[in-house]
């Protein structure tokens, strides 16, 4: 196994790893614990109750966070005429159709998020799978093939956030930055966690929320008490 360094080691002796902290404790534990010599990120990791390879208990969504990641999202726009203006004028990095669409199958792949209208879609298609592969694709149920470019745009910019349940049954998503406020921290994670279980689907059953792990992007994981984020989300 990979040996640790010196402050990593230094960080994991200030927690109790069989301990379930209450969210804003763990939150003082890795805002203290931060050695990076970056603005790093605060991750976190949410085990659910569920079976990915059933359809009907997939768990696939978006939120926006209050206070957004911290991170500049670059935007690309499949779109023509008005609603390629629209998107631009939006704050879109980057907007058109056929010429976009040529660069990507030359390598080109300097976006983040992609938005298209449908009407794009079945030349979008054609470069799935460039895209997919990448996380890249415009999705319907995520809200990214619509006419309603200059929300969904302006939401992505604000710090909207993608996520989908992975093999294992967990979801992994940035809640923000290590030089955020320990309140914006909170905010961000008591949205995501409600758009969690908003998400519960019936055909799940026992404990829904099984854990919750959050960390900066160098930092170890602390595990925090789900059924005291539930409190924290009924107060909110």
């Amino acid at each position: 196994m990979p040996k640790h360094g010196k402050k990593y080691r230094n960080a994991v002796a200030e927690i109790d790893r069989s301990r379930l902290y209450g969210l804003e404790e763990a939150l003082e534990h890795v805002l203290r614990a931060k050695y990076a010599n970056f603005n790093e990120s605060v991750d976190i990791a949410v085990r659910l109750g569920v079976d990915p390879r059933h359809a009907d208990q997939m768990v696939r969504s978006s939120v926006l966070l209050p206070h957004g990641t911290g991170k500049e999202v670059r935007v690309l726009v499949f779109a023509k005429g008005e609603k390629e203006s629209e998107a631009l004028k939006a704050g879109a990095d980057y907007a058109g159709s056929d010429e976009l669409i040529a660069r990507i199958k030359e390598g080109w792949l300097e976006f983040d998020k992609t938005v298209a209208t449908p009407d794009m879609m079945g030349e979008v298609g054609k470069i799935g799978r460039i895209l997919g592969p990448r996380n890249l694709m415009p999705n319907a149920k995520l809200g990214t093939v619509t006419f309603d470019i200059e929300r969904v745009v302006g939401e992505i910019k604000k710090g909207k956030v993608d996520f989908k349940v992975d093999k294992a049954g967990v979801v992994h998503a940035p809640m923000g930055k290590t030089s955020f406020s320990h309140e914006q921290l909170v905010e961000n994670i008591i949205a995501f966690i409600d758009r969690i279980i908003q998400l519960k689907p019936s055909s799940s059953k026992g404990v829904y929320l099984k854990g919750i792990s959050i960390s900066s992007t160098m930092g170890p994981g602390i595990k925090v008490d789900p059924l005291q984020v539930r409190s924290l989300i009924k107060a909110a």
